[in-house]
């Protein structure tokens, strides 16, 4: 799993098929989509929350997944939700209560095709 590219708004991850990481049915397992998916999210969140400059604890909270074709090659997820983490932690730090946002990961193969969809509910709040 590598991390590509990443930036306030967009994070890119990818992820090769191999012996390893193979289900019975001769394609990734998907728990193994689910953590490069869970990369992409939460990178982000890590990433604005440093940017912030204040202490702001991180959870996964809820995830589900949607898997459309077998994932077989190098797969790539891209989470461009980085605006709604800004969001939610600019409104965390002015009212000291805690948010949830979704952000949604895609998964495509080699020939650009969808491969999954993963989203993650993730809950931020201002540390004490």
């Amino acid at each position: 799993m590598r991390v590509k590219s990443i930036s306030p708004q967009e994070c890119v991850v990818t992820v090769k098929h191999r012996w390893f990481n193979q289900n019975p049915f001769n394609s990734m397992y998907f728990a193994v989509q689910a953590m490069a998916a869970e990369l992409t999210t939460g990178a982000l969140v890590m990433m604005q929350i440093k940017n912030s400059g204040k202490k702001i604890s991180m959870l996964v909270a809820n995830n589900n997944g949607n898997f459309t074709k077998k994932a077989t090659g190098r797969i790539t997820f891209t989470c461009q939700d980085g605006h709604l983490i800004e969001e939610a932690i600019q409104k965390t730090i002015a009212t000291g209560e805690g948010q949830t946002l979704w952000m949604k990961s895609i998964g495509v193969d080699e020939k650009g095709n969808q491969v999954s969809e993963m989203n993650f509910e993730w809950s931020i709040k201002l540390k004490a």
